[in-house]
């Protein structure tokens, strides 16, 4: 499977079943004493800097602090979802500009490197073994690329997904991301359709879907951007990424089927969702006009209380403890991999800078006083 790593911990099931930990080295531990502080910075009196980084845990619940307590009208996950090229980025960003709110772009094959270690991208190996251009290339490829690199993008969104929830119940402040753990299976279905992956792949994500899903709360706001396949096509060619133009307009439809047909019907039941036109979506001041005017009167936040915000909040910032959900004993070709391979590949891992220990006790990148941490 794929090999995710934290140093010193191999995640796997066990030798024969799958090894899938999102290579979250230090993940769990990402805030911790000690950690280089940030500046505060301030978006319409919504503070976040050093607050946000210290780290969280029972006591300071039995002290008194309570998540309900920082939040305001605009704490908020919203989340912005369409076909490839359909604007969602830009107006993900102008959403988040005008009300305050922070900015996850999507999350794709390198975000854990992106939050983790250095922050650069790692080769392929320690990075799910999977290429978002294959996959463009050649869909159909014999090496399983395809399901591979779905499931590495789930995870990485629900990675994501916890760190967007981590900001808001940490700081109050909103996040806007793009796509989310909720519509990454329009992706899965239209593989399927088809014919890139087969039926025990689908049993698996689904399988895993079932598991993690069930442990987070959905969005406040889903919305949706609309446009048209030739249209979609259009941009493809205008951008010009030669990888993008090899996409079929089959597979662009069966994307539009499965947001049109199950998610948003499903998302219509748990949150508020809009949903524009491309021309539409332009006007992202009307877009924000309308958030602002929800009524945010369903689905589960409604339900919650400081007590189940803080097992939330205890569950997000522990990144391994989210990843193990992604683990199950399962052996699937396109994504299990040996003991001696996934035994090199963790060694290999380890002796990046900075990788072998947890942050703050490796002495190869100048840490210091680690006998005292």
């Amino acid at each position: 499977h794929l090999c995710l790593l934290k140093a010193g911990t191999t995640l796997a099931s066990d030798w024969k079943g799958t090894c899938f930990d999102l290579r979250a080295e230090d993940c769990d531990e990402r805030i911790f004493e000690g950690t280089p502080q940030q500046p505060y910075q301030s978006h319409d009196g919504i503070h976040t800097g050093v607050q946000g980084r210290l780290r969280y845990g029972p006591l300071a619940y039995i002290l008194g602090e309570r998540t309900t307590k920082k939040f305001t009208e605009y704490s908020k996950v919203i989340t912005v979802d369409g076909t490839i090229c359909s604007g969602k980025g830009k107006l993900a960003k102008e959403i988040a500009e005008r009300l305050g709110l922070k900015h996850f772009p999507e999350a794709g094959v390198h975000y854990a490197d992106s939050t983790t270690g250095d922050g650069r991208p790692l080769d392929e190996e320690l990075s799910g073994s999977c290429s978002v251009e294959k996959f463009y290339d050649d869909p159909r490829s014999k090496d399983g690329n395809s399901y591979r690199l779905q499931a590495w993008l789930y995870a990485n969104r629900l990675l994501q997904y916890s760190d967007a929830l981590e900001h808001l119940l940490g700081t109050g402040q909103g996040v806007v991301l793009e796509r989310s753990i909720f519509s990454d299976f329009v992706f899965l279905d239209a593989m399927y359709t088809q014919g890139f992956i087969r039926k025990q792949c689908v049993d698996h994500y689904n399988e895993v879907k079932k598991i993690t899903l069930s442990e987070y709360l959905p969005p406040h706001v889903v919305i949706y951007i609309d446009v048209p396949v030739p249209e979609v096509q259009s941009r493809i060619q205008k951008k010009g990424n030669p990888h993008e133009m090899k996409v079929t307009a089959a597979y662009l439809q069966d994307i539009e089927r499965a947001y049109k047909k199950t998610f948003l019907p499903e998302m219509r039941e748990k949150c508020e969702v809009l949903q524009y036109s491309a021309g539409e979506a332009q006007d992202a001041e009307k877009v924000v006009e309308d958030i602002q005017y929800l009524k945010y009167n369903k689905g589960p936040w409604l339900k919650q209380d400081d007590r189940t915000l803080h097992h939330l909040r205890m569950l997000v910032q522990n990144k391994l403890e989210v990843l193990n959900y992604t683990t199950i004993p399962v052996y699937l070709p396109e994504i299990t991999i040996g003991a001696h391979q996934s035994d090199r590949v963790f060694q290999k891992f380890t002796e990046l800078p900075g990788r072998k220990y947890s942050p703050g006790h490796n002495a190869d990148v100048g840490d210091k006083w680690i006998w005292l941490k």
